[in-house]
C-alpha cells in the first residue's frame, strides 16, 4: 500500500527562554489511506505535537511531513488552512462548539467556508445529525445538550463533508465510559464506511481498541508500535437504533 501520511526524521523544539523543550525526537512512521491509528502515551510524549504538525497548525523544527504528495512543513499558513477545509475533520476533547450556534448550524459551518449553498448544507447537515441520532436536536444549542450529544454534534461537523483524514485528540477525554465506548464505535464506523483515515490521540487503552496500530509515545520518540485486530463494531442500524433510544429517553425527562 502507498502511505497516505509520511513522516520524515521528524522533530521539534520549543524554546522558553534560554530552556529548549524537545516535544518530537526524529520521528519516522507511515499512515496508510483507510487506516485507523492511536497515538498513546502519557502526557507531555509528543503524541498531541504529532497531531498538530500533520494537520499543519505547527510547523517542525526539523524534518518532513508529506500528505499524499504535498510537504506540509512547506505551506503558508493560507495554504495549510486551505488543504485543511478541503480534506480534513477535527474531533476534539472540548467539543469546540460555537455556544451561540444551533447544532444544524455548527455542522454546517465548515461548510460554508467551502462555499457549499444555504439549502445543501443545511440538507447535509440535517442528514448526517440524524446518522448520529440527533434528528430531534437539530436546533438544540451546545448548552441544552449532555456531553455525549455535543461530541455527537462534533463528530457530524468533522464527517459532514466526508474529509479524507479525521483528527480526534482525545475524544472521549470528557466522557463516561459508555459513552466513550459509544463515541469511539460511531466514529470508527463512520471511519470505515467512508474509507477515511483517523489518527486519534488518547492515555486511554479502551480507546486504542478500536485502531489497527497503536503507536506508543515516550519523551518525544516512537516507543513501539502494535498491530492489531481492531475491535468488532455494530451495524449502522444498530448504532442509530441505541442513540434513538437515547434520544427518546432523554426526551421523556
Amino acid at each position: 500500500m502507498e502511505p497516505l501520511i509520511q513522516l520524515k526524521d521528524l522533530s521539534k523544539v520549543y524554546k522558553m527562554g534560554q530552556e529548549k523543550i524537545v516535544a518530537l525526537r526524529h520521528v519516522n512512521l507511515e499512515i496508510y489511506k483507510g487506516e485507523c491509528v492511536c497515538l498513546i502515551g502519557p502526557s507531555g510524549s509528543g503524541k498531541s505535537t504529532l497531531l498538530n504538525m500533520c494537520a499543519g497548525l505547527e510547523k517542525p523544527t526539523a524534518g518532513e511531513i508529506v500528505i499524499g504528495n504535498i510537504h506540509m512543513e512547506k505551506l503558508s499558513e493560507e495554504q495549510a488552512t486551505k488543504l485543511r477545509q478541503l480534506n480534513v475533520g477535527f474531533v476534539f476533547q472540548a467539543y469546540n462548539l460555537i455556544p451561540t450556534l444551533s447544532a444544524i448550524d455548527n455542522v454546517g459551518l465548515g461548510l460554508a467556508f467551502k462555499g457549499v449553498p444555504k439549502k445543501k448544507r443545511y440538507e447535509m447537515s440535517e442528514d448526517i445529525l440524524k446518522k448520529v441520532g440527533l434528528g430531534q436536536r437539530l436546533h438544540h444549542k451546545p448548552t441544552e445538550m449532555s456531553g455525549g450529544q455535543q461530541q455527537r454534534v462534533s463528530i457530524a461537523r468533522a464527517f459532514v463533508g466526508h474529509p479524507r483524514i479525521i483528527f480526534a485528540d482525545e475524544p472521549t477525554g470528557n466522557l463516561d465510559s459508555k459513552t466513550s465506548i459509544e463515541i469511539m464505535e460511531l466514529m470508527t464506523s463512520m471511519v470505515r464506511k467512508n474509507n477515511s483515515t483517523m489518527i486519534i490521540v488518547t492515555h486511554d487503552i479502551e480507546t486504542s481498541v478500536y485502531s489497527d496500530r497503536i503507536i506508543h509515545f515516550r519523551d518525544g520518540s516512537i516507543e513501539k508500535i502494535t498491530t492489531q485486530t481492531p475491535k468488532a463494531l455494530p451495524t449502522d442500524e444498530e448504532i442509530r437504533e441505541r442513540f434513538n433510544t437515547l434520544e427518546e429517553i432523554n426526551n421523556t425527562l
